[in-house]
């Protein structure tokens, strides 16, 4: 099956004006997000990593 390079850029194009592109808000908003999601995961593992340590400590009595 061959496939011309001029046909294929055609319908690159024909499918790329079908896209729906998000605006500069949408996707300030949407990194925003992401990004309070990434630093609320990361206290949550801390704080359970820490409540974890804290635990092994006090079972084999390691640590002052």
């Amino acid at each position: 099956m061959t496939v011309s390079p001029a046909k294929f850029v055609r319908e690159v194009r024909s499918e790329v004006t079908k896209v729906t592109w998000p605006t500069r808000r949408e996707t300030l908003v949407t990194t925003g997000l992401v990004l309070a999601m990434a630093a609320i995961t990361a206290v949550f593992f801390f704080a359970v990593d820490q409540i974890i340590g804290l635990g092994v400590r006090a079972l084999f009595g390691l640590g002052g």
